[in-house]
């Protein structure tokens, strides 16, 4: 064949050494790229069995999907079934809808379906993704989830963080009792995110940042923004030559601000801890607080990972466990209050068993909490209707595999609709409802065995902060009904307290809740 080529073209021979080097990159790239195109080809070719709306040419499904997403792909998987196709684009995405299929995504086939897609929000605003939520399943994810979980969120550091607790529940009761004397109505949303702000800053760093660090007021509105963008749909990450209407929008400013923000508020806080003493720190360990944790991995090598902790890895560690031990906790108990301010009949019912099991005591220990039965079963009606991520966040097939007859191939993004399963009407009587007694004497439970109602996930890739929020979650509950009557403010009445979400990955209430608190006769 060479010399054929030689007769033919006299020169090939004697350029021939100048032109390969230039051929071999383009030849590798057209292969390449022939590759991928083929092998989303193919993937789209097996996912086509799975009932799917029409779509769009390069849009996919996404003109259907409105500002609450969940709410767009629940009304979607009523028409196409539990188990349906969607196309962000030109990403082929299973949503599933049902307790069953969750259960095989989440249990039986967890492992298969345990790492993360690539996402170009979480790698801008999460340093490439080093953190615990969005990394993929590997050595690395595996890793600094034992650093999280040990050294933050097990059951001996969770209680061991009790006297944080209840000293900053404490000040929020102050707050409120201040607020209520001149008998003007209060931010309660404002004060709930401020306790979880405080709590978090005190046992991951140390101490609390005033808001001319840039603190609490400043970093409210931060992580709004930051849960916003966690639960957008960039149009590069769908429709790649679109890019640039991510830039028209103004996506790619809010992204770069935010990142902005954050990176100046997390190397603030480890600035403080490399070049500031502990005189009146709160220290909770031996070694120091969490942050103090991790920057002994940096410049020590840890045997678990083999290689010291980067500052990439520490930045996003500290912004993991921040924003989840901040937001969600914060939300959780803005939505339990709001529907029992909406349902009066449960909260004086709350109130009285708070009441009841508290006696004469001058304050609410923790210990208590566990004979407030009633108090539990309000949480759990409100996160069943209200889980803090809809959409839990989205995960990956490892390799090839089947779901419930269809085939599945590996690299395929598979998103379980949280929200749409908790409300469905042939796992749950009155779905719709807020309805508490429906856990009392019920052993379902949200810590990921029960897969009609999983707000925190399952599995692997479920929450492993449960224990951390759920103690905040019920003793500031538990001090806001004992010390409290609550109402709306200037006659509204029930039914007028607007329920709306927001977009993003949290589903926060779109509107503060604005309540009148009035001290109650103890």
């Amino acid at each position: 064949m060479m010399p054929l080529v030689v007769s033919l073209f006299p020169w090939f021979h004697q350029y021939a050494l100048l032109i390969i080097p230039f051929l071999l990159p383009l030849l590798v790239f057209c292969f390449f790229f022939y590759g991928q195109k083929k092998a989303l080809q193919s993937k789209r070719r097996k996912l086509t069995s799975l009932p799917s709306p029409p779509r769009l040419p390069a849009l996919g499904n996404l003109h259907q999907l409105g500002s609450l997403a969940h709410r767009s792909l629940q009304s979607l998987s009523e028409k196409y079934g539990p188990l349906m196709l969607f196309h962000f684009g030109r990403i082929p995405t299973v949503i599933v809808s049902s307790p069953q299929a969750a259960q095989e995504v989440m249990k039986a086939q967890d492992l298969v379906f345990a790492s993360r897609p690539k996402s170009s929000m979480a790698d801008r605003l999460l340093y490439h993704s080093h953190d615990v939520a969005f990394s993929p399943y590997g050595d690395y994810w595996r890793q600094v989830r034992r650093i999280c979980v040990v050294h933050l969120l097990s059951l001996r550091r969770v209680q061991s963080f009790q006297l944080v607790r209840e000293e900053e529940v404490a000040v929020m009761i102050d707050s409120i009792r201040r607020a209520a004397s001149s008998t003007q109505p209060v931010n309660l949303s404002k004060l709930i995110s401020s306790l979880t702000y405080d709590v978090i800053c005190r046992v991951a760093f140390g101490r609390k940042y005033s808001e001319k660090e840039g603190g609490e007021n400043g970093v409210r509105e931060m992580l709004r923004e930051f849960t916003a963008l966690l639960g957008t749909f960039p149009t590069r990450d769908f429709i790649p030559w679109l890019g640039w209407v991510d830039w028209l929008r103004g996506l790619d400013a809010r992204v770069r601000n935010t990142s902005k923000q954050i990176d100046c508020l997390i190397e603030k806080v480890i600035e403080d801890h490399l070049h500031v003493k502990n005189d009146g720190r709160d220290v909770y360990k031996d070694s120091g607080d969490f942050v103090d944790v991790l920057l002994s991995l940096d410049n020590d090598k840890d045997d678990s990972i083999g290689s010291s902790l980067g500052k990439d890895s520490i930045k996003a560690l500290i912004m993991d466990m921040f924003a989840a031990g901040t937001d969600t906790t914060y939300t959780v108990i803005e939505w339990v209050m709001a529907e029992l301010v909406r349902h009066p009949k449960d909260m004086k019912r709350v109130q009285e068993e708070v009441g009841k099991v508290v006696g004469l005591k001058e304050k609410i220990e923790e210990e208590l909490l566990d004979e407030m039965n009633y108090l539990k079963a309000v949480i759990k009606e409100s996160l069943r209707l209200h889980p803090p991520i809809s959409l839990l966040v989205p995960r990956e097939s490892i390799e090839d595999t089947q779901l419930q007859g269809y085939d599945i191939p590996g690299g395929t993004r598979v998103m379980i609709n949280a929200w749409a399963i908790a409300r469905d009407p042939r796992s749950w009587e009155r779905a719709e409802e807020f309805w508490p007694d429906r856990f009392l004497n019920s052993s379902v439970d949200f810590k990921g065995q029960d897969f009609q109602f999983i707000p925190f996930g399952a599995g692997r890739r479920g929450c492993p902060g449960i224990g951390f929020a759920i103690s905040t979650i019920e003793l500031a509950l538990a001090n806001l009904l004992h010390h409290f009557d609550w109402e709306l403010p200037n006659g509204m009445i029930e039914e007028s307290l607007d329920m709306t979400e927001s977009a993003g990955l949290t589903a926060h209430k779109k509107l503060n809740l604005i309540l009148v608190a009035k001290p109650r006769i103890l």
